[in-house]
């Protein structure tokens, strides 16, 4: 498992493991649907709520290992992950992910966990 000094740095590990812009958009269905079913788990059946992970993981992990053909980082770093995967949601909702993506540039990509 790699470590990070802090946050930021695991943010920058994090955009260059979901450089195609493809990974982001299967990420950000599955974001959106995970929020989705939470919300109707919580005002209809709280049954559903176990659907949301399931539902919100299975997209991004799919584009991991089929798109980008790498290791999603929920493995190695869960808690960061999660909260990379709100961060980058809320960039492509208000459609500053292009400027961040920019404003990272090119930084070194390590590839092992």
């Amino acid at each position: 498992m790699m470590n990070f000094r802090n946050f930021d740095d695991f943010w920058a590990f994090y955009m260059s493991q979901h450089s195609n812009p493809c990974t982001r958009r299967w990420h950000f269905a599955g974001t959106l649907s995970g929020i989705i079913i939470s919300i109707y788990s919580l005002l209809f059946n709280w049954r559903f709520f176990v659907l949301a992970p399931l539902v919100g993981y299975g997209f991004a992990w799919y584009s991991h290992f089929f798109v980008e053909k790498n290791v999603p980082a929920t493995f190695g770093h869960p808690i960061w992950s999660f909260y990379c995967d709100f961060k980058m949601f809320g960039l492509i909702l208000t459609a500053r992910l292009d400027g961040e993506i920019k404003r990272l540039g090119k930084r070194p990509v390590l590839h092992s966990f």
